[in-house]
């Protein structure tokens, strides 16, 4: 290579990677160009990118000058595969986008189908789902609390966190069958009512997973080495969260009070007393206690929804959507010929488009459905958080050391399969 090429190329920290000028001018400053600081990747196999995320970095020793935010390398074509199934037979993608939020990604799909449809859903379903999004919400905050503090060398409180998060999965399987992927929260309703000893699962939960957050916020909220790594990290201000569109804990840890059960139930969620957490720095440690003062909302929820649980059934009764009991395929032909009518040919929904937003444990989950009076969606969109939250990175993590960024991804809470589909 002569000395001219030499001069048009950055050299990257992996072996044999280098990347034209052209194609970094724009991503990196005229220091990159001359040698003065060094672009590398962080990323897309380390730990503490919580996926195969890549971030190209510019560095100047070991502050960060420039991040870039790579994403793709996970990408599923969900969205594509879901505008190839019926709309029932679609739902099985949803739990496949966030890992964390499978009955929250359930519930956020169906919110649309029977919104496009007008599906009503009974009463001890809508409870239900709510108990059923709160758990979820909870094992999703311990997973993120227990790699975020394993990021910064806190061990233990990792595998405390799993502990309790095993107890809600526990109470998933109870219910479906699955641990994980449930596909529990269908259109119409649930797929089947809540089993003998879920009030009971739930109740010795709530008992004991007060005491539980106690003892996490004990071990961190005084912790010398914990205080030093979060607090003034990866500030955001409010403007500057509301502008990138940020939202969930991300936004409320800067002192923003959105949450869609608030702004707009669904649900039911009106019908449950709760409060919205905020922080008032913007940083890695208020956007810390802002997911463990939900926990305790999500606690507060779970409690009243038990508390309100009515009796009765848990679908809708409009067989041209659902699916009759299981009990009735013995002894119906009628009900046996409209069960294989709708898991092989499925419904039509008329033509038009509707938007629906949950609060996932991340931020605003948006579903975008289309209908053309066909029985499979015309096109399905997830508006993730995951996804949205990512593009701040650089805004946080500019000026800061490469082990701040650590924290701040872990802050952020970000999960893959939730941006690329």
């Amino acid at each position: 290579m002569t000395g001219a090429e030499r001069a048009g190329t950055v050299y990257m920290s992996e072996p044999e990677k280098e990347l034209p000028v052209d194609e970094l001018k724009h991503l990196v400053s005229e220091r990159a160009l001359t040698g003065e600081t060094m672009v590398l990747n962080m990323g897309p196999q380390h730990p503490s990118t919580h996926g195969v995320l890549r971030l190209l970095l510019e560095l100047d020793g070991e502050e960060v000058i420039n991040c870039v935010p790579d994403i793709g390398f996970l990408h599923t074509g969900i969205e594509k595969n879901m505008e190839s199934k019926t709309y029932m037979k679609a739902l099985v993608m949803t739990d496949r986008m966030d890992y964390l939020n499978n009955l929250g990604n359930n519930l956020a799909y169906c919110l649309a189908v029977e919104k496009l449809v007008e599906l009503d859903v009974p009463p001890r379903a809508q409870v239900a789902r709510v108990i059923l999004a709160e758990l979820q919400r909870i094992a999703s905050h311990l997973v993120w609390l227990g790699t975020h503090a394993l990021d910064l060398a806190a061990m233990s409180l990792f595998l405390y966190c799993f502990r309790e998060r095993e107890i809600i999965l526990d109470i998933f399987e109870m219910c479906s069958g699955a641990r994980m992927m449930t596909t529990y929260i269908r259109p119409g309703g649930l797929w089947r009512d809540l089993p003998d000893g879920f009030e009971e699962a739930v109740r010795a939960f709530l008992k004991l997973m007060p005491g539980r957050i106690d003892d996490y916020e004990a071990m961190l909220d005084k912790n010398p080495l914990w205080l030093d790594r979060t607090q003034g990290i990866g500030v955001v201000s409010a403007e500057q969260a509301l502008g990138w569109g940020l939202t969930g804990p991300a936004l409320r840890g800067s002192g923003v009070a959105l949450d869609f059960r608030k702004a707009q139930p669904y649900s039911g969620y009106e019908l449950f007393d709760f409060d919205v957490p905020v922080g008032s720095r913007g940083d890695v440690y208020d956007r810390y206690k802002v997911r463990m003062e939900e926990m305790r909302q999500s606690l507060r929820i779970i409690e009243q929804a038990l508390e309100a649980l009515p009796a009765g059934p848990v679908r809708s009764n409009n067989r041209k959507f659902v699916p009759p009991p299981r009990s009735e395929l013995g002894h119906s032909m009628e009900a046996l010929i409209h069960h294989f009518k709708l898991w092989t040919e499925g419904f039509s929904a008329p033509k038009g488009a509707v938007y629906v937003a949950v609060e996932s444990p991340r931020g605003e989950l948006g579903c975008y459905l289309e209908g053309d009076g066909g029985p499979k969606p015309y096109r399905v969109h997830f508006r993730t958080p995951s996804f949205a939250s990512m593009q701040v990175l650089p805004v946080m993590s500019k000026g800061h050391l490469v082990a701040d960024l650590v924290a701040i991804i872990g802050s952020v809470d970000i999960v893959l399969g939730d941006a690329d589909r």
